[in-house]
């Protein structure tokens, strides 16, 4: 959506862009319903949490990370009231054991960029 890195390098740091829930190959929002006008009508937050999990993993393992070497996610909803306890168990699903989970902050803000519901900015550390 810009012209930025998904992710960088830093000694043994890997910092991610902001990733969104788009699918890499259609750029479609999974669970979005629109208008013909391309305003959203309804989103699906569970397929975008899932979408946006599976598209972090796919920038780790590109950039030579693991799952397991997340240590910080900021997500960014927008819609805390709605969305945080649907968005809540899936990141369970994903992280089940809290003692090697990265660490979390959850934002609520009034928009992203484009017509997601939910991004994720990731910092990984590197295994030697």
């Amino acid at each position: 959506m810009g012209n930025y890195p998904h992710a960088r390098r830093v000694g043994n740091l890997l910092f991610l862009s902001g990733i969104g829930p788009r699918d890499p190959t259609t750029n479609e929002v999974p669970g979005n319903e629109v208008y013909a006008d391309g305003r959203v009508r309804r989103y699906d937050i569970a397929a975008q949490t899932h979408a946006v999990l599976a598209n972090v993993r796919a920038v780790l393992q590109a950039s030579g990370a693991q799952w397991d070497d997340l240590v910080d996610v900021t997500v960014y909803l927008t819609d805390m009231l709605a969305d945080f306890r649907i968005y809540n168990a899936i990141w369970a699903e994903y992280f089940p054991d809290a003692s090697t989970a990265p660490c979390r902050t959850t934002v609520g803000i009034t928009a992203l960029p484009t017509a997601i519901a939910i991004e994720l900015k990731c910092t990984a550390v590197l295994k030697d």
